[in-house]
């Protein structure tokens, strides 16, 4: 869904950080001393938005709960039995052929609704643009599978906004409380407060502390 791309990486796709990246960047380094040391020393990267809505919250579904390597198995095989990946072609698909992907019956369950949901018109995905965050959170936490942490990633991965705060991310609150409080556990209300020198930008934010503890680039 996203993708960290350095300048003058040749192999990285053609794409370009959302277009408040560099104003949230000096925001964030005159406000966080925290930030003012870590967008330096992480360098020439950004985060870049690619993929379309329906794939990128079946692959959410797919990794839930299992280790990267294992999602990623699992979606390979799984991505291989439509001719594409759309909804009228999931609802297509048999059972027991995405069951064999290794996938489980629940997460066949909550595929299917996904892609119901997508077919029926249940979702307002040509509006989501113009929709505010919480109004989008709605439309997808209806969905069987989706919860607010999908939500948040979908919001700042895939619609690229500026100021989602993704409190349910354990991550997120384990490089909070290493930067911050001395890897001291950190609560959702001490993130909060952090937060708020972050404003407008806490996407933005969020994501260099994740970089922090990730030195691979982040793919979502």
């Amino acid at each position: 869904m996203a993708t960290i791309k350095k300048t003058g990486d040749d192999s990285a796709p053609n794409l370009q950080p959302p277009s408040y990246w560099q104003e949230a960047c000096k925001h964030l380094m005159k406000k966080d001393r925290v930030m003012r040391r870590l967008i330096p020393e992480l360098g020439n990267v950004s985060l870049t938005l690619r993929g379309d809505a329906f794939t990128t919250l079946a692959r959410s579904i797919v990794g839930q709960q299992v280790a990267v390597a294992s999602a990623q198995r699992v979606w390979e095989k799984f991505a291989l039995l439509p001719t594409e990946m759309t909804p009228g072609n999931v609802l297509r698909l048999k059972v027991d052929d995405m069951r064999a992907t290794g996938l489980s019956a629940r997460k066949v369950e909550y595929l299917v609704d996904l892609a119901l949901h997508f077919d029926s018109g249940r979702l307002h995905v040509g509006d989501w643009d113009g929709m505010s965050d919480d109004a989008v959170v709605d439309e997808l936490v209806a969905i069987r599978g989706i919860s607010r942490w999908t939500a948040d990633m979908f919001l700042l991965f895939h619609l690229g906004r500026p100021n989602v705060m993704p409190l349910d991310d354990p991550t997120l609150l384990q490089g909070i409380s290493n930067q911050y409080f001395s890897g001291e556990p950190v609560s959702r209300s001490d993130a909060r407060e952090v937060a708020e020198a972050w404003k407008p930008w806490c996407s933005v934010a969020s994501w260099y502390i994740w970089r922090s503890l990730a030195p691979m680039p982040v793919q979502c």
